[in-house]
């Protein structure tokens, strides 16, 4: 866990410097090949700076009982300094594990942290993506001191991009309905 750690870190703190002067999110979104579309349950919000994860978009329902914060990282903007002495570093389409692993670590506090990886056919049918997974946990207050509670869904088009949709609300049941109606609101492009 520790080794995952650290890999996150080098590849957060060489490409942070990059994402806090990124494009703004339309282009971001071209980028990545992918088309978000939310319900219309969930208006957009003005985006907040993140330390732990910087995002380009967010929604909040009007109750605020909900809000859906989304990142987006085309992997032709991915840079990997790896220093290891027999030059085997990650390749861009198998970190995204690595990566997932390490937000769950970063975002969530301390206790119970279920995760599941879809299978390759969910992935694809949901999300138009190589691969998917998604965790719950409580939040780490400095990501979000409104909400309690996190689900993080983390897609990877292979080529193309990585991106991470946080849900954040304080209890399940209310927002159940409107969690599930935005679940697949990212998905990837056909082609490449």
């Amino acid at each position: 866990m520790v080794k995952r750690l650290g890999l996150f870190w080098a590849l957060l703190l060489i490409t942070l410097p990059s994402w806090a002067r990124a494009p703004d999110a339309s282009v971001l979104m071209q980028e990545s090949g992918a088309t978000l579309t939310v319900s219309a349950a969930l208006q957009p919000i003005v985006v907040q700076p993140s330390r732990l994860l910087p995002y380009q978009k967010a929604f909040r329902s009007e109750d605020q009982q909900l809000e859906l914060r989304v990142a987006l990282r085309p992997l032709q903007r991915l840079t990997i300094e790896y220093q290891d002495p027999h030059s085997s570093a990650p390749e861009p389409n198998h970190i995204f594990p690595l990566v997932f692993d390490s937000l769950v670590g970063q975002l969530a506090v301390a206790g119970r942290m279920p995760t599941r990886e879809f299978s390759t056919q969910q992935a694809r049918e949901l999300f138009n993506a190589d691969w998917a997974a998604a965790a719950v946990f409580d939040i780490e207050p400095e990501f979000s001191s409104d909400y309690r509670q996190a689900l993080l869904l983390a897609l990877h088009s292979n080529n193309r991009a990585d991106a991470y949709l946080i849900f954040l609300f304080d209890d399940y049941e209310p927002v159940k309905t409107r969690l599930r109606g935005n679940l697949a609101a990212l998905r990837f492009d056909d082609g490449a």
